[in-house]
């Protein structure tokens, strides 16, 4: 790989670490349910899902790709926080929030996904 890939990843990972903590402070606190993270997820797999779909067809740059999916959508979305929040839920004897941000989770984001590769195909 070249520094000009690894120039575009971070740039990308900036771009989508400051989309997360603006929409995170927009949402702000919300009670129990991680509204911010589960938004941000959900967001992010549907744009992924749409950023694979032109990608695998379109041939574009390598560069583009790394600096959308891997950089923007890999700095916005974020599997750690889900964790750390759903074992949080979970430590407060929340265990209903918690079961009910898991499911949702896992089935919005991978409806998101295909939806967003369905999207453009």
């Amino acid at each position: 790989m070249t520094s000009g890939f690894w120039l575009m990843v971070a740039a990308g990972g900036a771009c989508g670490a400051l989309g997360r903590a603006a929409l995170t402070l927009w949402v702000g606190p919300t009670g129990y349910f991680p509204v911010a993270t589960f938004l941000v997820n959900v967001i992010g797999s549907l744009m992924i899902g749409m950023a694979w779909s032109y990608f695998s067809r379109s041939g574009d740059s390598v560069l583009l790709s790394a600096f959308l999916m891997t950089g923007v959508l890999g700095g916005f979305t974020t599997f750690s926080t889900f964790s750390l929040e759903t074992v949080q839920l979970i430590q407060q004897g929340a265990w209903g929030w918690a079961a009910s941000y898991l499911i949702l989770s896992a089935l919005c984001c991978l409806f998101g996904a295909g939806l967003g590769i369905w999207l453009l195909r």
